[in-house]
């Protein structure tokens, strides 16, 4: 079995440190915490880790003052920053010091795992390969899965994409892994030395976007007590990712547009321009040339953005590559639940290439991981399959069958069974608040929102 990651998470808010470690022991990591930044650095001299996870403002020493002292005897620990809102400024100059990415209070633990995995996927890449390599990383190009047709193009548009200077969309369902192709052109980019920052365009509440976005001066509207710089001073000659970019205001539509053409922003309450380089690559699950024809979306800022477009098929549409996907998430969950967990069998692989998958790549790999999590040690993966018809609290025993029935089964109506059954089990440990229910259950609130819809449960 491969050796867990070491993680070293430091930060002056016990609560933080409490959190994160119960969070990250229990995803099977090694972690270790400490309240400042000199106390973390004694650790660092006292052992190696993988990721440094550290608040930026800290006493004593602070994050960007850590990680500085950490590149003198161990260049190859990842730090991954900590920052307020208010911070951007300091994030951005954390990048600058070689950090491999921020996140910002407040943030979900389903990120800070999602950035750990990809910051590890970073980290294989550079021990196993050149930079003439092209990323390609243990047989995984740019850390992603799939040999078929319609991955072998992305494969070949990436490096072609991160060579060039111009705007890229990338367009494709929920689940395809958008943000991954995003993160493999600017760190196969010029600007790989500079900060790939990531905005949501849904996921922020329109009266705060464009301060978010833009910034703001002191004074500027209620609340404002200070200056505050946006996602474009942090992203400056880095790159901006504008995720679900379909889902922007018509009023910031206008706004970025301006951005996007004249390479200018204006902060909220300022009177003067600032100049800012920054690539822009956007991403979304609309038609965004349907959109335009509705007139939902402006028509110029959809070519501004769409220079290069690089689509990704939903995993119905390349379902040769299913299998692999399959034995990569059982073997990362199996090792990192420390579980024997055997192979799947050649028929319940079959059934997993006929799902239609409608939450594609993602939805794969939440199933895979609840499956590999219900199974017993030494226990086969089908196991977890069969006799899914018992009822929570069913005795199971080690020697249940792992066969399929004389008539058959029908296995769609199966996992949604077990899927109701642990929404429902959520749900209830949740008191019905339906975000912690979905972080329970390792998937967004979104598709939680879309699970609900699909079993018919009011909330």
């Amino acid at each position: 079995m491969a050796p867990k990651a070491s993680i070293l998470v430091v930060d002056d808010e016990r609560s933080i440190r409490d959190m994160l470690s119960i969070y990250l022991k229990r995803e099977g990591f090694d972690v270790s915490c400490a309240p400042d930044g000199l106390a973390a650095l004694e650790r660092c001299k006292a052992q190696p880790f993988d990721i440094v996870i550290a608040d930026i403002k800290m006493p004593r020493l602070d994050g960007i003052g850590l990680l500085n002292r950490v590149r003198e005897f161990a260049p190859q620990t990842i730090f991954i920053m900590i920052t307020a809102f208010a911070s951007l400024e300091s994030a951005r100059d954390s990048m600058r010091q070689d950090a491999w990415d921020y996140i910002t209070k407040p943030f979900d633990v389903a990120d800070i795992r999602r950035r750990i995995d990809e910051a590890l996927s970073r980290k294989k890449e550079h021990a196993a390969a050149s930079p003439a390599a092209q990323g390609q990383a243990g047989g995984e190009p740019f850390g992603m899965i799939g040999s078929s047709p319609a991955m072998r193009k992305i494969f070949d548009l990436i490096p072609r994409a991160a060579a060039a200077k111009s705007n890229v969309l990338i367009t494709g369902e929920s689940g395809t892994g958008k943000e991954l192709v995003a993160r493999a052109i600017h760190y196969h980019s010029s600007r790989s030395e500079n900060a790939f920052v990531v905005i949501n365009c849904g996921g922020i509440p329109e009266n705060l976007l464009e301060s978010e976005l833009f910034g703001y001066k002191k004074g500027a509207f209620t609340g404002a007590q200070q200056d505050k710089k946006g996602f474009l001073h942090a992203a400056d000659t880095g790159t901006l990712f504008l995720d679900e970019v379909g889902d922007l205001p018509p009023t910031l539509q206008v706004k970025l547009l301006r951005v996007v053409q004249e390479r200018t922003f204006t902060p909220v309450g300022a009177t003067e321009e600032y100049h800012t380089d920054v690539r822009f690559i956007a991403a979304t699950n609309k038609d965004l040339s349907a959109e335009v024809h509705a007139g939902r979306f402006r028509e110029d800022l959809f070519y501004r953005l769409n220079v290069i477009n690089i689509h990704l098929p939903p995993l119905r549409e390349r379902r040769e590559d299913i299998p692999v996907l399959v034995e990569f998430f059982t073997r990362k969950f199996a090792r990192e639940m420390g579980k024997d967990v055997g192979p799947v069998s050649p028929f319940i692989m079959d059934c997993l290439c006929d799902c239609p998958f409608p939450g594609n790549v993602r939805e794969l790999e939440n199933l895979i991981e609840k499956s590999v999590a219900l199974a017993k040690t030494s226990i086969m993966l089908p196991d977890v399959f069969a006799g899914q018809g018992q009822e929570p609290g069913q005795a199971e025993t080690d020697d249940a069958p792992g066969g399929i029935p004389p008539g058959g089964l029908k296995l769609d109506e199966i996992l949604d069974r077990i899927e109701r059954r642990h929404i429902d089990a959520a749900l209830k440990q949740s008191g019905g608040a339906i975000k912690k229910a979905a972080e329970m259950l390792g998937i967004t609130f979104r598709s939680m929102r879309y699970r609900l819809q699909k079993h018919g449960i009011e909330k």
